[in-house]
């Protein structure tokens, strides 16, 4: 008997390093040009969130600078039936790491709860602020955005296997906007803040 639960314990203990296995992190980009990335962003694809559960097409996301030094977020979409759905929020940057961002749509009064504020990290970024990859560390959400309604299939496909190498599963990924042609393997790769 004592033999038996010594041989347990050793099959154990040699279990723990394997399942203890660290997650590749979530990183976000080194910079992040609040000016630049202010504007009108197209969803391209997304994983499955509550709070966009009614959208059926057309979900956008614009960012305006505020006067208090926090960003103005309004998302808006597209139900099945064509009724317009909008929620107008705020973001703040996460002081020391500038794509960082925390981000709340509960009333002003609330902002100072925790709680009501969500992570809302830029994972990856083109030098010309043409496309974003969106997500934060819990791995739950994740956005891909572009400044025109469609993007390139091998641009979107490098995107996703840059969420994969993160420990982002993909399997519900929703592609809601039309993907295109190929871009030729090189093209603007080098310069865009990837992981």
């Amino acid at each position: 008997m004592r033999f038996l639960v010594l041989t347990t314990l050793l099959l154990c203990a040699g279990l723990v390093p394997a399942l203890a296995q660290e997650r590749p992190r979530v990183v976000p980009v080194e910079t992040l040009d609040l000016t630049r990335y202010a504007g009108h962003w197209h969803e391209i694809a997304r994983l499955p969130v509550s709070h966009q559960r009614r959208c059926a097409s057309d979900a956008t996301a614009h960012y305006t600078l505020r006067s208090d030094g926090r960003i103005g977020v309004r998302n808006a979409c597209r139900t099945r039936e064509g009724e317009y759905l909008a929620a107008d929020g705020v973001a703040r940057q996460v002081e020391g790491h500038p794509a960082r961002l925390q981000v709340r749509f509960a009333p002003d009064w609330l902002g100072w709860l925790p709680l009501v504020w969500a992570d809302y990290w830029v994972l990856a970024l083109d030098p010309d602020y043409q496309w974003a990859m969106v997500g934060e560390p819990g791995r739950r959400y994740l956005w891909i955005l572009a400044r025109e309604p469609s993007m390139d299939a091998m641009l979107f496909a490098r995107l996703k296997a840059a969420a994969e190498r993160m420990g982002y599963d993909l399997s519900e990924l929703v592609v809601a906007a039309p993907l295109h042609g190929g871009q030729a393997p090189g093209d603007g790769e080098d310069d865009a803040q990837t992981p």
